[in-house]
């Protein structure tokens, strides 16, 4: 391998909505013992779920495998609302970890629904994001993957409306979108685009520095959406060469040149460390900021509650004069890359 340069795109790797369902899936398995129980992957990385499943967390596909009373996180890529009611029923502490950038999309499908629209749902067929979002209108939706579902979509009554999965690329949606407004030309769409910003930020990050790389290095897991459209981005404008990997252990020898390097979302920093180190560029690593990220979403309100009691209950116990409670100041100073730390 003889690279020359390594250039880092930024924003890359864990956007908000990981962060907090990373940070509320820690606090789970320091509130129960285990086994704490999570609804489908708590996101899309074999890092992630392995750290998990190492602290006692069980991952399952149906919550009829959690047993009665038993703590259950729902992930981040949001749930059926027969899923939440089945988990609620099951007489143990639920959390709902789902991203509100997803959240938003469920309620936008709802309030359409509710209005007689046919909507037009833009996203991947069994994706679980896709799957917990057509699950909220069923009757009312549409699974748009192509034109001729479009066309399909077309014949049924209007009014229409079209909505997306928050992790399609902006090629794949600007695409499709343009085809359903020159079919539908009064077709509802929110006045904020339902592609999470954190995934277009990545996406402008990579496509501003692709091109003029030898090769670029995608990061991520295949089942991740958004470390796909990555490297959909990567090959749009022209990359040579493109590879997605979970980590370094999968790099090709014969890399040379300049090499672009970003993370999907759902990706730790310490891979991309560890693939950089791989590299080992002769020039050296730039890094190219295409925005600067600081967003934050708060634990899910039934962990804050979770926390605020037992707050309350040590700070009696221990006599303390002004309780303090839950202090949210410190959950978002404390990050996810830090929740994957090993312990020293």
């Amino acid at each position: 391998m003889s690279v020359d340069r390594v250039v880092l795109a930024s924003p890359r790797g864990f956007c908000a909505g990981v962060e907090k369902a990373i940070k509320a899936l820690d606090w789970m398995t320091r509130v129960f013992d285990p086994p704490v129980y999570c609804y489908h992957e708590i996101v899309h990385n074999q890092v992630v779920v392995n750290h998990f499943r190492s602290l006692g967390v069980v991952f399952v596909d149906d919550v009829a495998e959690v047993p009665p009373g038993a703590p259950v996180m729902l992930s981040a890529h949001g749930s059926p609302p027969a899923v939440i009611e089945a988990a609620r029923a099951s007489g143990g502490a639920v959390v709902d970890a789902v991203c509100p950038l997803v959240t938003k999309v469920h309620h936008e499908l709802k309030v359409r629904a509710r209005k007689g629209y046919t909507v037009l749902y833009v996203g991947h067929e069994g994706h679980e994001e896709a799957v917990g979002t057509m699950a909220v209108a069923p009757e009312a939706v549409e699974l748009i993957q192509s034109e001729a579902d479009i066309d399909r979509a077309a014949r049924r009554p209007g009014p229409y409306a079209l909505l997306s999965q928050t992790t399609l690329s902006e090629d794949e949606w600007s695409h499709l979108r343009e085809y359903a407004l020159a079919k539908i030309p009064d077709i509802w769409m929110p006045n904020r685009s339902d592609l999470c910003f954190a995934t277009t930020n990545r996406q402008g990050a990579l496509r501003a520095i692709a091109a003029g790389a030898d090769a670029v290095v995608v990061i991520g897991s295949a089942n991740s959406s958004n470390t796909v459209a990555l490297t959909d981005v990567a090959r749009s404008v022209g990359s040579r060469r493109v590879l997605r990997v979970n980590g370094a252990d999968e790099l090709p020898s014969d890399l040379e040149g300049v090499v672009a390097v970003t993370a999907g979302a759902s990706a730790p920093e310490s891979l991309v460390s560890d693939v950089v180190a791989h590299l080992g560029a002769i020039n050296g690593v730039d890094s190219f900021e295409f925005t600067l990220e600081d967003e934050y979403f708060p634990p899910p309100p039934e962990l804050r509650e979770i926390l605020r009691s037992l707050c309350a209950v040590v700070d009696v116990a221990l006599g303390v004069p002004e309780p303090g409670g839950f202090d949210g100041q410190a959950d978002r100073d404390f990050t996810a890359a830090q929740v994957l730390s090993p312990t020293p």
